[in-house]
């Protein structure tokens, strides 16, 4: 009869003769779900600095460099932890889930009531979380060594470290932040690290000294974390309130933008990623101008195509002109649409334009959607927001206004919002001579709107401009006789030397930024 096999004798054997042990299984997924959260706290830094920075390429660069670099100060760090090693991973998994858990509500707060802090707290907690992240993977591995052989222990952590990041790279774009928004994203994986750190205190509990406080600070860890998660909304409120001083009527992520509309003394605003794109006081000067020199002198235009432009202004200003059979309005947001379509205050804005019969709306990227064959148009109209980031400056590059140009018909006219030409003189020139570089004509012009000041479009057309002789009638801000003032340019806002603004460099965003930076800056 064989002698009996002690639960140590059993622990030493390798793991390929004994099968896999609960405490492995066990630690195995607690390594998914480590990097899962470790890799949302790091989208959430890149994401957040993106919507309040700008550049998303940059911020997404220095955020992820910072990150790694983090972890492997971490991971060096690992090397300093001899004895305890539960206890440490357990001690490690609660601040993760504290810190990187609030990171999105902390950097939310922080940009409303310090923002002059913002760019050095944000940085701070990705070094933090960052290093904390780094240390949990070795210590796990240390863990593990002493049941698993090394060829199995390395490939296995491994295998589930890059399992649990593709879940959330997948996740956190399209169910995650649209559905939970940021802020609760964020604090839901901080619980699942506290849960985690739960879970280490159950496996370890014959191992680990003062187990009572343990539990106690696994216990305020996870009732803090809940509690917030419970009261997001409220803290968002706080921190929007503060930034947007109005009351917000309504608020919402997407998986492209934070969209907040509010109303205050000077009406409704809205706001995308927290720049304003209208205020409904004198938003009616910004359309007028967008809309009516192009239409007025087409003559009769037919076929219209709006690309951007979901609040429905744009399009409310185009179907004032009886010869208008159809618009195409082109939004990347289906949420920005379906908001200025059924709610009822703004949609009273756009005058319900969007439920119009004439209007076709599709909810796709503007520059894909020119790329596809299609109808040719007798007024194209383009309001994109201005270009802070490379995936809205690909929308002002030689690339697209080249695919623009064959959607264009022989007698047809489009107008680019364009910025400011007076803040922002060179990228405004930029713009122009990117739509010259591609053989359409640029008739620059400009307009005061008071919640943006002096306000700048470029017409774009095969043939030279005619300064229209009439508009439609009931326009509040556009004349035939102040018309022509509008094309003209004061010195200071004069053309300047620019280069053609090509997806290859995207020199117009690096240039917005600085001049709009200066601005800023004062």
């Amino acid at each position: 009869m064989d002698a009996p096999v002690s639960p140590a004798a059993l622990s030493a054997r390798p793991a390929d003769a004994r099968g896999p042990q609960p405490v492995e299984i066990a630690l195995l997924a607690s390594v998914f779900v480590v990097a899962a959260c470790g890799l949302v706290y790091e989208l959430s830094a890149a994401a957040l600095s993106s919507y309040l920075l700008g550049d998303s390429v940059l911020q997404f660069s220095t955020i992820i460099g910072t990150y790694l670099f983090a972890m492997g100060v971490g991971s060096w760090l690992s090397r300093y932890f001899d004895r305890q090693l539960p206890a440490h991973f357990l001690r490690i998994e609660l601040l993760v889930a504290l810190i990187g858990g609030a990171l999105p509500a902390i950097l939310f707060l922080a940009n409303a009531y310090v923002p002059g802090a913002f760019r050095l707290l944000l940085y701070g907690l990705v070094m933090v979380v960052g290093t904390l992240v780094g240390l949990e993977i070795p210590l796990v591995m240390r863990i593990l060594k002493r049941n698993i052989v090394l060829k199995d222990l390395v490939s296995q952590v491994l295998t589930f470290d890059y399992l649990g990041a593709l879940a959330v790279s997948v996740a956190f774009p399209l169910i995650l932040v649209p559905q939970l928004g940021m802020i609760r994203t964020g604090l839901l994986f901080g619980v699942m690290n506290a849960a985690v750190a739960v879970w280490a205190l159950w496996l370890f509990r014959h191992e680990l000294r003062r187990v009572g406080a343990h539990a106690l600070a696994c216990f305020l860890a996870l009732a803090a974390l809940i509690g917030a998660f419970v009261g997001a909304d409220h803290i968002t409120t706080l921190a929007e309130d503060k930034f947007y001083q109005d009351r917000i009527v309504f608020s919402a992520t997407s998986p492209y933008q934070r969209i907040v509309v509010t109303r205050g003394q000077l009406g409704h605003r809205l706001f995308l990623n927290g720049n304003l794109q209208f205020s409904e006081r004198d938003e009616y000067r910004y359309h007028e101008a967008l809309v009516h020199p192009v239409m007025a002198a087409q003559g009769a235009p037919k076929k219209v195509a709006v690309l951007g432009g979901g609040d429905g202004m744009a399009v409310r200003e185009i179907l004032k002109y009886p010869s208008v059979e159809s618009v195409t309005l082109v939004e990347l947001d289906p949420n920005m649409t379906k908001l200025f379509t059924e709610h009822e205050t703004l949609a009273a804005l756009n005058a319900h334009s969007l439920s119009s019969p004439k209007v076709k709306v599709v909810n796709t990227d503007a520059f894909q959607w020119l790329q596809q064959p299609g109808d040719m148009f007798d007024v194209i109209v383009v309001d994109f927001p201005d270009p802070t980031n490379f995936a809205i400056g690909k929308l002002y590059t030689n690339s697209f206004y080249s695919l623009l140009e064959k959607r264009l018909s022989a007698s047809g006219y489009a107008v680019v919002q364009t910025t400011s030409p007076l803040v922002a003189r060179k990228s405004y020139w930029t713009v122009a001579t990117t739509i010259e570089s591609v053989g359409l004509r640029a008739t620059p012009y400009h307009a005061h709107v008071p919640s943006f000041g002096e306000w700048g479009y470029i017409i774009a057309s095969r043939r030279p401009y005619r300064m229209p002789d009439a508009l439609p009638s009931g326009l509040r801000f556009l004349s035939p006789s102040t018309l022509p003032l509008m094309f003209d340019f004061p010195l200071d806002m004069a053309r300047v030397p620019a280069e053609v603004n090509r997806l290859s460099n995207q020199t117009l965003v690096t240039t917005y930024e600085q001049e709009w930076g200066k601005v800023m800056a004062h």
